[in-house]
């Protein structure tokens, strides 16, 4: 199991420090993130926590737990286990607790890399591969094709997608996964179940994935000819979610920071490569180290995949030039956990 190529490897802890990062996506959004530092034995590991609420990013409420010592990455991560990661308040979401605790599992699995001079690739026994990679956008594509004639993408459905609509996509050749984003409640990115809207969508891209419906008996009869088409998202937070869905799923969306443990992740790895799972990596628009982590990941466990890893650039309003096409080189660091700027 590939877990227990990482368990054993020998983590010393100095330090933590945090860093808060920010980008003005609107007037209306402010995304933030904060990357976590762990120091020790003359290196530095780091993570990224991608919670979505800008005020747990606030030093008040961003935790500096006492993590110094001698340990495993397995008895770091049951330690980190029993910390609670939001001491001055429950997140508004029960999901930010893996967000935050894989930021300091992934800055501790690059810290353990580094002060064995390891790479990940080299404890896994498993080769990067280039990724190819696809822009996820609810703007217009012209502008982007114009510039990245190659470009593939994943887009949101929304109600207002058209017979039309749909048939333009189809022309187009370009899309490879459509997010119904069904399972989400109470946030921006709310999709109502829509039999027609999923019809529409399975019967007019027949060469999409199609992620994360809500099932109802409408929604389900709508989609029931295409379940090999269906891939799962924002429901996967451990293998124990996958076993639980109403079918078997060909194919899922991997967010690492979903699944808040580093053996969570790599049990969901074995698993889907015994079963002959499809998968794409997924990510939640970091904007420090964790996107070169998650590129690397997409790089070792599905390179070949419609992985929603495109470098922070197309997360832009506007498109502009000179970005890294896909596929992308994976250039890891010789040692660690990190992918090397271009």
């Amino acid at each position: 199991m590939l877990y227990d190529r990482l368990r054993a490897l020998p983590l010393r802890i100095e330090a933590v420090e945090t860093e808060k990062l920010s980008q003005d996506i609107s007037t209306e959004f402010t995304r933030k993130t904060t990357v976590v530092r762990l120091l020790g034995a003359g290196e530095v590991g780091v993570g990224e926590d991608v919670t979505y609420d800008p005020a747990e990013h606030d030093a008040a409420c961003f935790p500096r737990p006492d993590l110094d010592g001698e340990w495993t990455l397995e008895t770091f991560s049951a330690r980190l286990g029993r910390e609670d990661l939001f001491p001055a308040a429950a997140p508004g979401r029960d999901v930010y607790r893996n967000y935050r605790r894989w930021a300091f599992e992934s800055a501790a699995l690059d810290l353990a890399l580094r002060q064995a001079g390891r790479s990940l690739a080299d404890a896994l026994g498993r080769p990067h591969r280039p990724a190819t990679f696809v822009s996820s956008t609810r703007g217009g594509l012209g502008g982007w094709l114009a510039l990245y004639p190659k470009l593939r993408f994943k887009l949101d459905a929304t109600p207002d997608w058209s017979d039309d609509y749909v048939g333009e996509l189809a022309q187009l050749g370009r899309v490879d996964v459509v997010d119904l984003k069904g399972a989400y409640v109470g946030t921006p990115v709310d999709n109502p179940a829509d039999p027609a809207l999923y019809r529409r969508v399975a019967e007019g891209l027949p060469g999409a994935w199609i992620e994360d419906p809500a099932l109802t008996p409408e929604t389900d009869r709508a989609l029931e000819p295409y379940r090999d088409r269906i891939t799962w998202d924002a429901v996967i937070h451990s293998w124990a979610d996958v076993a639980a869905l109403p079918f078997a799923p060909h194919c899922l969306n991997v967010k690492p920071s979903r699944f808040g443990s580093l053996a969570a992740l790599l049990e969901l790895y074995d698993r889907c490569a015994e079963l002959g799972i499809a998968l794409y990596g997924g990510g939640q628009f970091e904007l420090g180290p964790g996107r070169g982590q998650i590129q690397l990941l997409a790089s070792l466990f599905s390179a070949d995949g419609p992985n929603d890893v495109a470098p922070g650039g197309y997360n832009d309003p506007e498109p502009r030039p000179d970005l890294e096409t896909s596929p992308l080189d994976p250039r890891p660091e010789p040692i660690g956990f990190r992918r090397r700027p271009g």
